[in-house]
């Protein structure tokens, strides 16, 4: 769980705004959810759409985010097993969020290519990893 600066969120006005940037905090975890937003989905399917995460990121990111709240693990006992990843009640309210994020990042990281339909830069961007769009490529 990400470490809060403060024992309480009445520190300032900006507190409550560390606090969420805390949990959320990190390269992957932002893409996670946003993968997530789109529904249930099992380890491999999150990974075959962040190519450059490693199976070690993956499984260290999921497990925060599922420490804090956010994404429930639901293992079914199969042999092989299955292990699926969905948004909690909790992780659900940060879709404005999440999708205000790509907005602004869509309109100021030079990610969107005008030639681009936005329905091509949605295929594009699912397929995208973060490093992607930091480079603005």
């Amino acid at each position: 769980m990400a470490r809060i600066r403060h024992k309480s969120l009445d520190c300032s006005p900006g507190c409550a705004v560390e606090a969420t940037l805390q949990l959320i905090d990190g390269k992957w975890k932002g893409v996670i959810l946003y993968h997530l937003l789109e529904g249930t989905l099992r380890f491999n399917e999150i990974r075959r759409r962040l190519p450059n995460i490693t199976q070690r990121m993956l499984t260290a990111q999921l497990r925060e985010l599922e420490q804090d709240g956010f994404v429930l693990r639901t293992v079914y006992a199969e042999v092989p097993p299955k292990v699926e990843y969905s948004l909690t009640p909790r992780g659900r309210p940060l879709e404005p969020v999440i999708m205000a994020l790509k907005k602004w990042g869509d309109e100021n990281t030079g990610f969107r290519r005008d030639s681009e339909s936005p329905a091509d830069l949605d295929e594009h961007a699912r397929d995208c990893p973060v490093s992607c769009v930091q480079a603005g490529e």
